[in-house]
């Protein structure tokens, strides 16, 4: 990818009070176009003349928003910007950060980890011995691909056994090859291996053969994937949940299932960072979470970065709302 195209909103309201949401459809990877987007949200915005403007930040009133909007076209990553912008509303209209509105105790920063894009061994361990010293508490590594034990291994050696290693294959694998892969990992003590392989069957099938810990997240888009409890731990993402008030519901289910969940992001823009980071610190109230895949910015060229990583953390915006500002 050379390019990411997003579209951003605003929603206005009669007393000059506005809210900001942000699509940020992938279409390589969930096959939905800005072109399908913008379309959406056409028909959000004239389902919006017919209802009731929202006066303060009762949810209720922002899910009959939400409500008008689903029925007019229930496209999830069109509706999350919808969402975003009504809680970026509300938070401006009680002068407080969305989280704030979502939990009476929302944590005050996110433990997140650093992403490795590097293919080579050399210049793999490179980048995680430098987020060792950023202080990033895991680091993810994309599986899936040649050499993999190898490359598994050389950032296992960089940070030495303090550090957490999650390995993400997005379903590259089917069950048999998983198996195998799986094996060859375990002198690099990976912390999670998420989306082994696609599918729930196939997970099932796997975990019979295989003792590891798993997250799905291509797979948690199946129908009754979130409450399956087939895996260790759940990637919720805002684009595929529909936005923060579909993540929190989400993030729910997962937990009654007895599995944890986390949130990531598919390179979305600062809004969406923001509202993701407002959803997880209301998550974190009732319970910890594994480190959320949020801090990817940073990979963007010519973006000043609202949201910096410190210490292996990115800090709840404190500002009304989502925090930051639109583009």
């Amino acid at each position: 990818m050379t390019m990411r195209p997003q579209v951003q909103i605003a929603l206005k309201g009669d007393n000059g009070i506005g809210g900001y949401g942000e699509a940020a459809p992938l279409q390589p990877y969930d096959g939905v176009s800005v072109g399908r987007v913008c379309a959406a949200l056409k028909r959000h915005a004239a389902a919006l003349q017919f209802v009731s403007e929202p006066e303060d930040c009762d949810p209720r009133q922002l899910a009959g928003v939400l409500d008008a909007c689903r029925a007019a076209d229930a496209l999830p990553a069109a509706l999350a910007a919808i969402d975003m912008a009504l809680w970026d509303r509300a938070g401006r209209l009680c002068e407080s950060p969305v989280a704030a509105l979502l939990s009476e105790r929302p944590a005050a920063a996110v433990p997140v980890n650093a992403t490795l894009t590097a293919r080579e061994r050399p210049a793999l361990g490179e980048q995680a011995a430098d987020a060792l010293a950023q202080g990033f508490g895991c680091v993810k590594l994309k599986v899936g691909l040649e050499d993999d034990d190898g490359r598994a291994a050389a950032v296992r050696a960089a940070v030495g056994p303090a550090l957490q290693l999650r390995l993400d294959a997005n379903g590259a694998w089917s069950v048999a090859q998983a198996a195998r892969a799986i094996a060859a990992f375990a002198p690099a003590r990976p912390e999670l291996i998420e989306e082994p392989v696609h599918g729930l069957r196939a997970l099932r099938e796997l975990r019979r053969l295989v003792d590891a810990r798993f997250a799905i997240d291509e797979t948690a888009a199946e129908e009754g994937a979130l409450q399956a409890g087939v895996a260790d731990a759940v990637c919720l993402k805002l684009s595929r949940c529909a936005g923060i008030t579909g993540t929190l519901a989400a993030a729910a289910t997962v937990r009654a299932s007895g599995a944890e969940p986390y949130l990531a992001s598919t390179l979305d823009g600062p809004l969406g960072i923001a509202a993701a980071l407002h959803a997880a610190a209301a998550i974190s109230a009732s319970g910890p979470m594994p480190h959320c895949g949020l801090a990817t910015l940073a990979l963007f060229e010519r973006l000043e970065n609202p949201l910096p990583v410190r210490a292996g953390e990115m800090a709840l915006p404190s500002a009304p709302g989502l925090g930051v500002a639109a583009a």
